[in-house]
């Protein structure tokens, strides 16, 4: 059945967004067919469409969403015709059918919209593995939030803060400032006024930060590594600026014996247990209002590649989102 599409065919700048029409089939074993209710944009995406990740071409993009199942294929047990689903690390999401895996696949609770589900699954799912995981924030932590006005930095900073720690997060305008301080921020730095690495080492007393949490990537590397305390954590999840130089390992021992990492979402979602713990605390804390979910655009599926520009224009804050 034909279903609208974003497809890329060529790789390049958000001009290779091609809203159009694709075939999607009947379900397989162990898959569902999803009528897409909010698809969830994430700088991943500006990556497979660039080329800095590498992709079999033709590509529907978009690794997240919700909807409701359409159907359900052979062997899949859990998921029935009706169920609203939510799904993170599966391409096809930018249409208004995708077949998904029941393996990556969870249930929307009823308190939580489709908008919210699909705005929480990819960024939520980062922000809690980074945060538990990666790094896990102890009571009492100074940890560095890049971008912390951006989808992964609000979740981020709310996450690390319920966990005790003391937030500093960077921001480039008064409006992010704003918005990080509500999501907790203890402390902005405006990094387009002042270098953000004796920023975070002045409000540390000299010492620096447990984790900076960087999403960024290349423009700010150097300064990230200059914010880690001694044995602290670098921890690399994003290239919004560019993908980092290869880093000599002597450099970690000079600024510390610091550690460094470069985690990813399928690593730390590798079980159906883990899958399910990280996406129920996601959405317990949604639906009691202690993680606050914010949804910063929406934009109907054929204006794609302007959502693709605003993002990569950095005049966005929280979740962007699609509407099939």
């Amino acid at each position: 059945m034909p279903t609208p599409a974003v497809r890329i065919q060529q790789t390049g700048g958000p001009e290779v967004l091609e809203f159009t029409e694709v075939e999607v089939g009947d379900p397989g074993p162990g898959e569902l067919l999803v009528e897409v209710a909010a698809a969830g944009i994430n700088y991943i995406d500006t990556y497979q469409r660039g080329g800095l990740y590498p992709v079999q071409l033709p590509l529907v993009l978009g690794l997240e969403g919700a909807g409701r199942v359409a159907a359900a294929g052979t062997g899949v047990t859990g998921f029935s015709t009706g169920d609203r689903v939510a799904w993170q690390g599966v391409p096809g999401g930018y249409a208004g059918r995708a077949l998904v895996p029941a393996s990556a696949a969870v249930r929307v609770p009823d308190n939580v919209t489709d908008d919210i589900a699909a705005a929480t699954m990819l960024q939520g799912i980062t922000a809690h593995y980074l945060v538990t995981s990666t790094y896990p924030v102890r009571e009492g932590d100074a940890v560095l939030v890049h971008a912390a006005a951006g989808g992964v930095g609000l979740l981020l900073t709310q996450l690390a803060k319920a966990k005790g720690a003391r937030v500093i997060g960077t921001v480039s305008t008064e409006e992010k400032e704003q918005l990080a301080r509500e999501a907790g921020a203890d402390e902005v730095i405006r990094y387009d006024q002042v270098d953000f690495a004796e920023a975070t080492r002045k409000l540390t007393d000299g010492e620096g930060v447990a984790a900076v949490y960087d999403g960024v990537g290349k423009s700010t590397v150097d300064g990230s590594m200059a914010s880690v305390r001694r044995r602290g954590m670098l921890v690399l999840f994003g290239n919004a600026s560019g993908a980092v130089p290869p880093v000599d390992p002597l450099r970690l021992n000079a600024a510390g014996s610091i550690f460094m990492t470069r985690p990813k979402s399928n690593d730390y979602t590798a079980t159906r247990e883990e899958l399910d713990w990280r996406a129920g605390e996601l959405f317990d804390a949604v639906a009691e209002g202690s993680l606050k979910i914010r949804i910063g655009g929406s934009y109907p599926l054929a204006e794609a590649r302007r959502a693709h520009e605003d993002l990569e224009g950095r005049r966005t804050t929280g979740k962007l989102l699609l509407k099939p």
